[in-house]
C-alpha cells in the first residue's frame, strides 16, 4: 500500500499535478502534502493502522511525506 497505492493516489491528485507542472518545488510540496493527507483519509477504510501511524507519529508522517514526495515529484 505504501509503495504503490499511496504514491499512485498522490500522483493522480489534480491539485498536486497542477502544482507540480506550474509551480515551484515549494508549492508542489505543499500540494503534495495536502494530497497525501487526502489519499490517506480515503484509505482509512482499508488500513486504519496506516492512518493511525500517519496521524499519531510525527517521524512516520515526515518520512512518508518525504519519501512519497521524492517518488511523485521526480517522476514525470
Amino acid at each position: 500500500m505504501i509503495t504503490e497505492d499511496v504514491p499512485n493516489g498522490v500522483a493522480a491528485d489534480r491539485a498536486f499535478r497542477n502544482a507540480k507542472q506550474w509551480s515551484d518545488e515549494q508549492n508542489a510540496r505543499i500540494e503534495h502534502d495536502r494530497a497525501l493527507g487526502r489519499v490517506l483519509v480515503a484509505l482509512i477504510k482499508d488500513d486504519t493502522e496506516l492512518y493511525k501511524h500517519y496521524s499519531d507519529n510525527e517521524w512516520f508522517k515526515k518520512w512518508l511525506a518525504d519519501t512519497n514526495f521524492e517518488v511523485t515529484h521526480r517522476s514525470s
